[in-house]
């Protein structure tokens, strides 16, 4: 089982990290808020068994209240504790991908409270593999857990450091974990299984095909107009800068760039693929290359994303990703971020 070994190879924390967890694990237990990282992004956390604590999430945030948080547990052994009605093909993902970058929806027990499910009966349940993450979740003890969606306001970018938390949230938060960079960088999986049919509401941190390798058998993709379970993350507009993105392919790419250029915006245009004729001589354009795979892209896509959108640019142009499974999330955070009611037409 990946749990127990993971849990056994957990990397050793030094004192000063230590005591830092404890002076959080004490932060929560007196209703308050800790910012702390995991493997996909920088979680806003409280106790999910008090509600004024829970609440405070939704102030920080500016968050609606009926968009429900993602629960952090320490081990699988909690999962009985939390959820009820457990499929086995659940069971089968959590022994899996846990700690990791999966959400499994289930219905909820009685100890999870309204606030934050948004009144719905399922609750989303995720064992982050981060050992700060973890160590904290084991200082709360079994009956404890953590409330966590991203440490950002709401809709916008979410954070992979540290630095990103105190730039967004400041001192709103009562107290901030420092873990580094986060590793996969993007926003865990969602699956639900609602009708006891596994269903990805979100894509994130692990692939559709290794989804289906362990439950051998397909499947499927939620679209959002067919969700009839709120989560997180599922909202047409999210993850977005305040600067406005589009995205293009790269045939039509540039004409679109050099046009914006000519009405004096300054544009910043971010590609994956090698177009090397793209050697920009107005100044109002900056070009920047990403990685052309998408493990490395997924990691260092919102650090740079709210890196440009600090830059003053007018617009963010950016190259479509491929049309591959294995650039999915990536994919789903560009389109989010792009939204525009009134305009969402891309070539």
């Amino acid at each position: 089982m990946k749990n127990t070994q993971d849990r056994q190879n957990k990397p050793t924390l030094t004192a000063e990290q230590q005591d830092q967890i404890t002076a959080a694990a004490q932060i929560l237990c007196e209703g308050g808020t800790v910012a702390f990282p995991t493997e996909t992004v920088y979680g806003l956390g409280a106790d999910v068994t008090n509600l004024d604590a829970v609440n405070k999430i939704y102030q920080i945030k500016q968050r609606p209240i009926d968009h429900p948080l993602i629960v952090h547990i320490s081990d699988i052994s909690h999962l009985h504790y939390w959820a009820q009605a457990i499929p086995d093909s659940a069971w089968q993902l959590a022994n899996h991908f846990w700690p990791g970058p999966l959400t499994l929806i289930l219905q909820r027990s009685r100890r999870i409270p309204d606030s934050v499910t948004g009144g719905q009966d399922t609750v989303g349940l995720r064992i982050p593999a981060h050992p700060i993450a973890l160590t904290l979740l084991d200082a709360l003890g079994p009956e404890k857990a953590l409330a966590a969606p991203s440490a950002n306001r709401f809709g916008r970018i979410s954070p992979t450091t540290a630095a990103h938390v105190r730039e967004e949230l400041g001192s709103a938060v009562d107290m901030i974990l420092d873990g580094g960079a986060c590793e996969v960088g993007l926003e865990s999986t969602i699956i639900s299984f609602h009708d006891q049919s596994p269903k990805i509401l979100r894509p994130g941190g692990i692939a559709v095909s290794a989804l289906e390798s362990v439950l051998d058998s397909p499947v499927m993709l939620a679209h959002n107009t067919s969700q009839t379970i709120r989560t997180s993350g599922s909202l047409p507009a999210h993850y977005a800068p305040a600067t406005p993105l589009k995205i293009y392919s790269a045939k039509h790419l540039w004409d679109h760039t050099l046009a914006l250029a000519a009405q004096g915006s300054r544009v910043l245009v971010m590609t994956w693929s090698d177009i090397g004729q793209l050697q920009p001589s107005d100044q109002s354009i900056q070009h920047f290359s990403m990685p052309a795979d998408p493990v490395t892209y997924g990691q260092r896509l919102y650090a740079k994303l709210r890196q440009f959108d600090q830059a003053a640019f007018d617009y963010m142009i950016i190259e479509a990703p491929p049309d591959h499974p294995s650039w999915l999330a990536i994919t789903d955070r560009l389109q989010r971020a792009s939204y525009n009611p009134f305009d969402n037409k891309q070539n």
